[in-house]
């Protein structure tokens, strides 16, 4: 979260000169404000090289030393008028990006066809001097990946322009669920903005840092990240070897800001890379430790380019990942990846087969079923987080239901206060612990017996006021109920008398009447009441219950089944129904009393009849 105001109204000004600028996709404008950066960074590592090899130390410079190589850097160009600035970028100096490749790092590689789109020449000059003041090499390594984080924020609002970004508090979970430790190789092979290398990079750093250097801001995201206490051949390691992400843009705008994102977060020399993972010309296997990733749930495949280790005749792009996930990670690696839900139930030969292989060949460690909110504003589709160890033996599979995310689950996706992802977090971390599993079995059976009685009185509550109700019709008509059981006896031959009585003195029924409604009113106030008391014990027994076991034998018997819903056992609220003898009873009396009231409506029109 960036938490300068500053540096994000700087932000929101340069964003909204860039829109009015014409650059009205947002993936277009974070990239060219990304060529910007690129640019700003290669001149500063420059100066920083060149202060170096003053002191005697070597250095390779980027920029040749002639004049017309220094005239390609930052400090020239950016100084010029706005019309020979923007010509000599667009002539020179993005021709020189082009051909840096390597050297560059991965964010040059992938430089060979890009376009500088801002054609306005003063809006060049104003996003060279937004950027100068927000000195954004001057901040910490946690604000500059704070900054960057918060341009990528911009794609929520693209709208049909927009890519589909995995949320960050959902990979911060999955990250924190498979905890990367030093010197094990990272993968995604489908990483987009590469926000789960960035995530998986930060938690190495927060557990590598003193606590007491951390601090936390208000959504809870960590600061003060050092990563000192890493020792130097694990930092070089993650520096230049743990952490490896691929795309198939073919546009390379994608690899070109995953790669900001990368090298703004403090990964200088990232390994982004551009590659189908599921095509022929892919054959990485058995390279990686971990695989974070949320792969594309739909998509165009060409088939006859599908690598022959994937199964032929699957056109589904989930399926055909998982497949691919397992082969990328050695024996003994771990996987969190997101589905969507299709795949937990999918009936066809490709979707029973890879759940059959996760749970039959490999460890299925768990399931985490996601509400459907979570990937709003692009698509409101069910999702869920398999994770998963290769090779290991499948005993019995850990559940977790999951309602909320810690935002409203419609397109505007607000902060609200109802959020699972810490409890779900420590049932994970916990969850081979007897110890933490019989405290949370124990506060389950205390509410379920503070509950009881409640519930119970609360069926009782709701057949004293059905009984209420019914009284107060019945003593509206012309026919009086005990008042004891609501009973009303059949009518005889006496119902007339009775009937013209109460329709002489109909005060009589109003007061019966007002004595019904007042006895429901009472009732319904004390079911109220009782069940503001019920209510938060119900929903710390639904937050426990979220969490369970299902064995791997009954996962099989229900032909590799994984939806939650068909395992969770949650206790079925009673439901008050009257007995149907009363029912029939009651249904009697209703009867008789509008035959009544018919037959002394029709004797008032024949005597009004008569005396006319």
């Amino acid at each position: 979260m960036l938490t300068d105001s500053q540096l994000r109204s700087r932000i929101d000004a340069l964003w909204d000169k860039l829109w009015s600028g014409g650059l009205s996709n947002p993936m277009d404008a974070i990239e060219q404000l990304s060529f910007l950066l690129f640019l700003k960074q290669l001149d500063e590592r420059e100066q920083d090289a060149e202060r170096a090899g003053r002191r005697g130390k070597k250095f390779e410079p980027l920029f040749p030393k002639t004049d017309e190589g220094q005239k390609l850097r930052w400090s020239h160009w950016s100084q010029l008028p706005a019309e020979k600035a923007l010509k000599h970028v667009k002539e020179h100096v993005f021709p020189f990006l082009k051909d840096l490749g390597t050297k560059a790092g991965s964010f040059g590689e992938h430089m060979a066809n890009a376009e500088f789109k801002i054609n306005k020449p003063s809006l060049v000059i104003e996003a060279c001097r937004s950027i100068e003041a927000m000195e954004i090499s001057a901040q910490n390594q946690d604000v500059q990946g704070d900054l960057y984080e918060y341009l990528l924020s911009k794609l929520n609002t693209a709208g049909q322009n927009g890519q589909f970004r995995t949320p960050r508090h959902i990979i911060r979970m999955m990250v924190k669920m498979l905890d990367p430790r030093p010197g094990e190789r990272l993968c995604d092979p489908a990483a987009g903005t590469c926000g789960f290398l960035v995530n998986a990079w930060q938690h190495l750093l927060e557990s590598h840092t003193d606590p007491r250097d951390l601090t936390f801001d208000d959504e809870g995201w960590p600061h003060g990240l050092t990563g000192s206490g890493l020792k130097r051949d694990e930092w070089d390691f993650a520096q230049t070897r743990a952490f490896t992400g691929f795309d198939s843009d073919s546009g390379m705008t994608m690899l070109r800001i995953g790669s900001m994102n990368l090298m703004l977060h403090g990964l200088t020399s990232p390994r982004f890379h551009y590659t189908d993972t599921l095509s022929k010309g892919f054959n990485e296997e058995r390279a990686y430790d971990i695989v974070l990733a949320n792969p594309p749930f739909k998509g165009a495949i060409d088939a006859a380019d599908v690598n022959p280790s994937l199964p032929a005749k699957c056109k589904k792009t989930e399926i055909l990942f998982l497949h691919l996930f397992l082969r990328l990670l050695e024996n003994g690696g771990r996987a969190a990846v997101i589905v969507p839900d299709g795949v937990l139930f999918g009936s066809s030969n490709a979707h029973v087969e890879i759940r059959r292989k996760l749970i039959e060949e490999n460890r299925l460690d768990g399931v985490v079923s996601m509400p459907s909110g979570v990937f709003r504003p692009y698509a409101g589709v069910s999702t869920a987080v398999l994770l998963f160890t290769k090779g290991a033996a499948t005993e019995r599979i850990w559940f977790y239901v999951m309602e909320h995310d810690g935002f409203s689950l419609d397109d505007k996706r607000q902060r609200v206060p109802e959020n699972d992802i810490p409890d779900l977090l420590a049932c994970w971390q916990n969850r081979h612990d007897p110890k933490f599993q019989k405290q949370r079995d124990a506060r389950l059976a205390e509410l379920q017996k503070q509950i009881a009685p409640l519930k119970k009185d609360r069926l009782e509550h709701h057949a004293t006021i059905h009984r209420l109700k019914f009284e107060e019709v019945v003593a509206r008509s012309a026919v009086v109920p005990p008042a004891s059981s609501g009973s009303v006896p059949a009518p005889g031959r006496s119902g007339t008398k009775r009937e013209a009585r109460a329709l002489r003195e109909p005060a009589g029924e109003d007061a019966c009447a007002t004595a019904a409604r007042a006895a429901r009113e009472k009732a319904e106030a004390e079911l109220a009441e009782l069940q503001s008391r019920i209510a938060p014990l119900e929903k710390e027994i639904n937050q426990i219950t979220r969490q369970f076991w299902v064995t791997k034998e009954k996962v099989v018997a229900e032909k590799y089944d994984l939806s939650a819903s068909r395992y969770r056992q949650v206790e079925q609220e009673e439901v008050f129904y009257e007995k149907p003898a009363i029912t029939l009873e009651r249904m009697r009396q209703l009867e008789a009393a509008a035959e009544n009231d018919v037959a002394a409506l029709a004797r008032m029109l024949a005597e009004t009849s008569a005396r006319t």
